[in-house]
């Protein structure tokens, strides 16, 4: 049976739709074009509610040697046309992005299967609210407050501060309390006190980089990638294949991942990624965590998506086993 399924995808994404394999949505969708499910895509801004409905000005995608194109013609559909919707914009999570998960309040969840539902990806913040799991994080502080910044550093020595809406790194600070900038640091990043940001404890380890864990439902890869700090810089920053290497896995990990894979896919979090430094969790990924697919068939030499995709299967299967009946069966 042929499925209909619609990826909200980035602006940056959609550009740049074709021969993109460093993005986890171009083999997601490849491998549903191969399995002859029907594959759309719309960016956020072309979501909106149309007497009480929700609708998607989408396109339809395509496959062709191998490799996954646009129809250029724009087609208004109801979004519980689809069997699976897998929401991925980027952040970051602003007003627009809000305002794009807010359209999916009035689309039926029954008929729909949503992956990562938006509701709970706007109610969970990637950094804010790794403090769900307190036993697996480091010390930190979520904060505006200049004074209560400030004196963390001097407590700690060192620190890393992060923005609470962006993503790959973007706007990342390391914090020195010997630096004679940390003020200024601190002041910018906060508009002089008004904007909350997260204060990490320092990990020594992040020198060697951080272990991206992956996780569908409740299912953890044993596969995993370490990100490697980038030229003259303390963090990941660069997507080129020297910035890679496989990692394993510690017991401890496996098992901190599966805790908290299994706790977030009852919110409907069902693609998870975190980013992980000597067993401690820096951040959980839901918004669109990016599976590193092209680089660990290099560097495992698998066929990663060949896992990704039978894990999704049990989800979609599981979902319409419960006597519902697909949106595209008319």
């Amino acid at each position: 049976m042929n499925r209909n399924i619609l990826f909200v995808i980035d602006d940056l994404e959609f550009k740049y739709f074709e021969f993109n394999d460093l993005i986890t949505d171009f083999w997601l969708i490849r491998e549903f074009l191969k399995r002859k499910d029907n594959v759309s895509v719309v960016i956020k801004r072309n979501l909106y509610v149309e007497n009480s409905k929700g609708i998607a000005i989408i396109q339809n995608s395509y496959l062709k040697d191998d490799n996954i194109f646009l129809e250029k013609e724009q087609i208004k559909r109801y979004i519980n046309d689809y069997d699976v919707v897998f929401f991925r914009p980027d952040p970051p999570v602003d007003i627009n992005y809000i305002d794009a998960c807010y359209v999916f309040d009035f689309v039926d969840r029954e008929k729909t299967l949503l992956i990562n539902d938006p509701e709970e990806v706007k109610n969970f913040n990637e950094k804010f609210h790794i403090n769900h799991f307190p036993q697996y994080v480091p010390e930190n502080i979520v904060t505006a407050s200049v004074d209560l910044i400030i004196n963390f550093v001097n407590e700690k020595k060192e620190a890393i501060l992060k923005p609470l809406n962006r993503c790959f790194g973007s706007g990342v600070y390391y914090l020195n309390r010997e630096d004679n900038n940390l003020l200024t640091i601190v002041n910018n990043m906060t508009e002089e006190g008004k904007t909350p940001v997260m204060i990490q404890k320092y990990l020594p380890e992040a020198k060697m980089g951080d272990k991206r864990v992956l996780s569908i439902g409740e299912i953890v890869f044993d596969e995993c990638i370490q990100k490697l700090p980038g030229d003259h810089n303390f963090k990941f920053s660069t997507h080129e294949d020297k910035f890679f290497r496989p990692a394993k896995l510690s017991d401890n990990e496996k098992l901190m991942a599966q805790n908290i894979a299994s706790e977030l896919s009852k919110r409907g979090l069902f693609l998870i990624g975190l980013d992980v430094i000597n067993e401690k969790v820096i951040e959980i990924n839901v918004t669109s965590p990016c599976y590193f697919i092209r680089e660990i068939n290099n560097n495992y030499n698998i066929h990663f998506e060949d896992k990704i995709m039978d894990c999704l299967e049990n989800i979609i299967n599981k979902h319409f086993s419960k006597g519902r009946m697909y949106a595209s069966v008319k």
